[in-house]
Order: structure tokens, then sequence, then C-alpha cells
């Protein structure tokens, strides 16, 4: 090949390459105007305004000539605002997840209640199998009169004096909202002559509430567990109260009393004292466990004495919850006492709940200050009650038309 020849060829190259040059900076140009253009363009995000509201505010009050501590006070009182309104919310909340834990806490302890008493096959009242429709119905008051097996000529006397019968017991509950059952356990030997002694009585009057509990004079604070349990499940009421058989009642100063403390959540209302710790064995209301309260002649904390009291709802329910850790000591009195000991609950000593028999309620009736329990501190309860209770009613009793006049 001549010299020529290769420069015609190398002139061929150049005009080539200068052609795709062009062509590139041309194509780079045109992309860069496009990139350009678009960006420019970019539409601004659907619901972001270029001022916001806030901003718009400061603007306005700077307008008018308001400084920045106005400013800055109009934020604090929106924030102070919000946050109380989380709080408030919070707080709502809080309640009602108590409520409803509660309210699962209480269903359980009813099925539990029926559960073990078929397991056991101690005999299940027609209160319990009816649990589902007290649930609709709040009542002032559940009266549980504690008795025996040997005790049916103090239950006749008590129905012959101060506890409504047949349709005037139900008119009580439906008018008054007072719900009174006696209330027994079973026998040693569950479905004995005892057991069977009083589902006779139970078909006649149809006043009692039968616990799964073994009863004996021993075992007197797990029955009034179990009592007070049973009867929170049972009835949706303000108050739960316990009264012996051997006590004389008048119902409407009874509610009258208790209806003063309504709004109260945690109450205990008794005729409070706070007797010695006895440690000699042998002697009546002995305490094994003398040594739990301090040296030898040493007293017991305030409680309610055992002849009647009462407990709001929330402490009933404490009970329901916590019946399986309580304990026990020798005394009902003294143990319901212990229970509460460690709670803010309010201790409320009336001592019309405590009047001796006549003539001291008697003259107290007279004076216009009506006892709301009567008995004998001699016998801890009205001594041969059986027999005398009549006459404690005819002349210490408010008289019926006092109850069904009475507004809770």
């Amino acid at each position: 090949m001549t010299f020529k020849s290769r420069g015609d060829q190398q002139s061929s190259k150049n005009a080539i390459s200068q052609k795709w040059t062009l062509l590139l900076c041309l194509a780079c140009f045109c992309s860069g105007m496009l990139l350009a253009n678009w960006m420019w363009n970019v539409p601004e995000p659907i619901g972001i305004n270029r001022t916001t509201t806030v901003e718009a505010e400061k603007l306005k009050l700077v307008s008018e000539g308001c400084g920045g501590e106005i400013l800055h006070q109009k934020e604090v009182t929106r924030d102070s605002k919000d946050i109380i309104g989380e709080v408030y919310k919070t707080h709502n909340a809080i309640q009602t997840l108590d409520k409803t834990i509660s309210n699962l806490e209480m269903e359980l302890a009813a099925a539990r209640a029926a559960q073990e008493s078929i397991l056991s096959g101690s005999p299940l009242s027609d209160d319990l199998k009816r649990t589902g429709s007290f649930g609709k119905r709040r009542y002032l008051m559940v009266i549980g009169i504690n008795t025996a097996f040997s005790s049916r000529k103090r239950r006749d006397s008590v129905r012959a004096t101060w506890m409504p019968q047949g349709e005037k017991r139900k008119k009580l509950e439906e008018e008054k909202g007072i719900i009174v059952r006696f209330v027994i356990g079973h026998s040693a030997t569950s479905g004995g002559i005892l057991d069977r002694a009083i589902e006779a009585e139970d078909k006649k009057h149809g006043d009692f509430l039968r616990l799964d509990h073994v009863e004996g004079y021993l075992e007197l604070s797990a029955k009034t567990k179990i009592y007070f349990a049973t009867a929170v499940t049972l009835w949706d009421a303000d108050f739960y109260v316990k009264v012996d058989d051997d006590v004389h009642v008048n119902i409407a100063t009874l509610g009258e009393t208790l209806v003063r403390h309504r709004k109260k959540p945690r109450v205990y209302i008794g005729c409070m004292k706070s007797g010695p710790v006895l440690n000699q064995k042998g002697v009546r209301y002995h305490e094994p466990e003398y040594w739990k309260f301090g040296e030898a002649g040493n007293k017991y904390f305030r409680h309610a004495t055992g002849q009647l009291y009462a407990i709001s709802k929330d402490l009933a329910k404490y009970i329901s919850i916590n019946q399986h850790v309580l304990h026990k000591f020798a005394n009902e009195d003294v143990s319901l006492g212990s229970w509460f000991i460690g709670l803010d609950a309010e201790h409320i000593d009336d001592r019309r709940l405590c009047c001796g028999t006549p003539p001291d309620c008697e003259w107290k009736a007279q004076a216009g200050n009506i006892c709301v329990a009567s008995f004998d501190w001699s016998c801890s309860g009205i001594c041969r009650s059986a027999d005398r209770i009549k006459e404690v009613h005819r002349r210490c009793g408010e008289g019926e038309n006092a109850l069904w006049s009475a507004t809770f």
C-alpha cells in the first residue's frame, strides 16, 4: 500500500469520529433539557400545605401585634389540654379494664364454686343454680343469718319476728332490694339425716343459702369466708351483712344506717372492739396462735364483734378473689378483721349494732334512737333466744310499717 492511500484512509476515519462526537453532544444536550424541565415542574405532595395552620396562626398574631410570649402561652395551653385529654382517656381505659377484669374474676369464682359443689357432692342451692339471673339486678344488701343444724327453734323464732316470710320476703327483695337467707353448709356425712332435714325445711320456706362447707363450731372462720365469697357471686349488692340467729334485727334501721356509707368504696361496719388474746388452753375463745399477737396479755387489733357486722361490695369481692390465701384464726370475727387490717378500709364503729335487750333497747327506742341489733353480751346473743326474742321484738322492734315505708 502506498503512502497516499494510507493518508486517505486516515482522513476518512477522522471524519467519522467527528460526526459521532457531534451526535453524542446533541443527545446529551437534549437529555439535560428534558431533565431540567421535569425538575422545575415537580408537583407538590397532596395534603401538605406550604403554610401550616400553626404558622398561619402565628403570622396572624404577629400581624395583630401579639408578641412571642402570647404565642408561647397559646402553645402551652394547647399542649396542656392535649395532655390532660390523653391522661383522662387513659384513666378511663384503666378503670374500664379493672372493672372488666374484676367481673371476669367474679364469673370465674362463681363457675369454680358451682363446679366444686358438684364434684364434692354437696347440696347446690337454688340461688346458686340461678346465678346468671341475679347479675342483672343491684340490691341494697344481703343479710346472711348464720345458723346450725340444731337451731331449728331459733330459725322459727326469727321467722316469727323480724324476718319477713312468703310473699312479703319476695316483696322485700323486689321493692327494697334486700335479700335475707339462713346460711348453712352440709354435715360431715353429706346427704345424711341432718342434710335431709334442712332440705325439707328449705322446701317449706325457701329461705336457705347452702354453702360448700362442712359445719362445725371450730370452722366458723371458714364458713364466714365462704359465705361472703358465695353471696357476692350470687347477688350484686352494696353491702353484705352477717348476723347470728340469736340476735334481733330491725331491718329498716339497718338499711338506713348502711345507705349513709353507700358512696364509700371499702367500709367495715360494726361494734368495734379489741379484746384480750387468750392463750390458756381449754377456755372459751382460746387463740392457739396467740404468739402472733406479741407478748402474753396483749389485745387483738380492732375488729367488729361477731353478732352482726356489714362490709361493702369491694371488701366482699376481695374475700372472694383471695379466699384461698386468707388466714383463719380460731375466732371468726378476729379472722374477718385480720383480712382487712392491711387494706385501705374504713372501720366504722356504730354502737346501735350492739344494743342490749330490754330495758336497754327499749329506752333507746323511746328516745327515738332505735337500735339496729339487740342481744345479751353475757350470752353472745339473746339468752334463750327461741323463747325471748318475741318479747325483744315487741318491746324494741321498729314496727312493720317502718320497713315498708322506708326509702333507701
